[in-house]
């Protein structure tokens, strides 16, 4: 797989958590992280694995009628074969953050998966 073809993989994969139907399923979210997942959120946080498929459905951004994460500027580098790193910011109802993700590749059969997530608000100015 060439470098384009990863970094739009993970891209596709890392939307996919930030929508609704993402954060609401437990079984898509239990594909997209890895068995070794940990988040240091905007609030600062530590989340594991666990934690965040049972937090997942309930926070904001899960409910279709609810406020969206709006990702930009999303970009990605392949810092080595099977291993992916993710940089955008998001607004979430009037809040900033920026974040940054890894994402890893061990298997063909797991495919990508978020192995580490980091959100920093952007305070207003």
């Amino acid at each position: 797989m060439d470098v384009e073809s990863s970094v739009a993989e993970v891209i596709e994969r890392e939307l996919q958590l930030l929508g609704p139907a993402g954060r609401s399923s437990g079984a898509l979210a239990d594909q997209l992280l890895d068995p070794e997942f940990v988040e240091v959120g905007a609030s600062g946080r530590r989340w594991d694995r666990r934690s965040m498929l049972s937090a997942l459905p309930v926070m904001q951004g899960a409910a279709d009628d609810g406020p969206q994460y709006v990702p930009t500027e999303m970009t990605g580098t392949v810092l080595a074969p099977g291993v992916v790193h993710l940089t955008f910011e998001t607004m979430l109802d009037g809040r900033r953050a920026r974040r940054s993700s890894i994402w890893r590749k061990l298997d063909d059969a797991s495919g990508w998966r978020m192995y580490y997530h980091q959100a920093t608000p952007v305070p207003d100015v």
